[in-house]
């Protein structure tokens, strides 16, 4: 917490807002295997991509997730859990096809347990190393936002709500609900609660690899400079940027017959007031705003629907 201080305030005197990504030292200290691991692409020798290709618009339908605010209730700097979480939900969505009701994960158990990240700052490949982890571990995965919603609170948080309550991993931040008023009811954990496992996960960089991880896969987490579009409103970014210190996920690419370029459609975690209803588009191809130095993608593995959920009563009593 001191560092996190001390940081705030050299930050603060350059003009710049705090970097919300870990560096590569922060990532090994934390056990993190941030080693370049890319999916076999084999199949797509020879095949010529498409000048567009987005999931939230591909062949008609809607592949993908719902955007999301890392900033409410209080502003919290878990951009880097949004990210990954983001290009998780919207890969099960593709595993089923764009069927049923979408399926979010929860940003707030990655801030209660993993351990990669916190309000003030995470690592980009991180979260599915964590998942990954519990995945084998237990057979259990990363729970859904309706049972442990986003209050944008970790451990060390001072803002709004956050000093009021507890944000370790107890059973009860990792999946819960409440009965009633009390004295009559009472929160309990859900033991056995919806969630998704993976099985394998990995980082990737440059533009020729991240479009064929995104083709074959789906949407990938990535790094950007915030700090140039913090004002945006419409249009194609091209600003070079200077550093990576925000995530957020890549959906796809387009091109613009206006300008002739090509981009990235990509998911912010500032909500849809800003941007292109919470999207940005950032120039593809000469890495604007470092977008093409740091991604992670995950492989799904199980997920909870209907045909394989444990049926708990509303209190929750008979999954304790």
């Amino acid at each position: 917490m001191m560092f996190s201080l001390a940081f705030s305030a050299i930050v603060a005197a350059s003009g710049r807002r705090m970097s919300e990504v870990w560096s590569a030292e922060q990532d090994a200290a934390a056990g993190i295997d941030s080693r370049l691991n890319v999916h076999d692409h084999s199949m797509l020798e020879g095949v010529e991509l498409p000048a567009e290709y987005n999931w939230c618009d591909k062949d008609g339908k809607n592949y993908c997730s719902m955007s999301r605010n890392q900033h409410i209730p209080q502003y919290c700097g878990s951009c880097w859990a949004h990210g990954s979480v983001s290009a998780l939900a919207d890969r099960v969505k593709i595993a089923r096809n764009a069927t049923g009701i979408d399926i979010n994960p929860s940003v707030q158990h990655i801030l209660n347990c993993a351990g990669v990240g916190s309000c003030h700052g995470g690592s980009v490949p991180g979260p599915y190393s964590w998942m990954l982890d519990i995945s084998q571990k237990t057979g259990v995965g990363i729970s859904y936002e309706t049972s442990n919603p986003y209050m944008a609170c970790s451990s060390e948080s001072t803002e709004g709500i956050c000093p009021h309550a507890d944000w370790s991993c107890t059973p009860e931040n990792v999946a819960r609900t409440c009965s009633t008023f009390p004295p009559q009811g009472k929160c309990v954990p859900i033991m056995q609660y919806p969630s998704i496992t993976i099985k394998d996960y990995g980082t990737i960089s440059g533009a020729a690899d991240m479009q064929k991880e995104i083709y074959a896969n789906g949407p990938i987490a990535c790094g950007i400079d915030a700090a140039p579009i913090l004002n945006y409103t419409s249009g194609i970014s091209s600003d070079a940027g200077d550093q990576v210190d925000h995530v957020i996920s890549v959906t796809g690419w387009g091109s613009d017959a206006a300008s002739g370029k090509q981009y990235w459609n990509v998911r912010n975690s500032w909500g849809e007031y800003w941007g292109e209803m919470g999207y940005i588009r950032v120039e593809m191809g000469n890495n604007a705003l470092h977008l093409e130095e740091q991604c992670a993608w995950a492989t799904v593995d199980t997920f909870t629907t209907v045909e394989n959920q444990v049926h708990c009563y509303e209190g929750g009593e008979n999954c304790q």
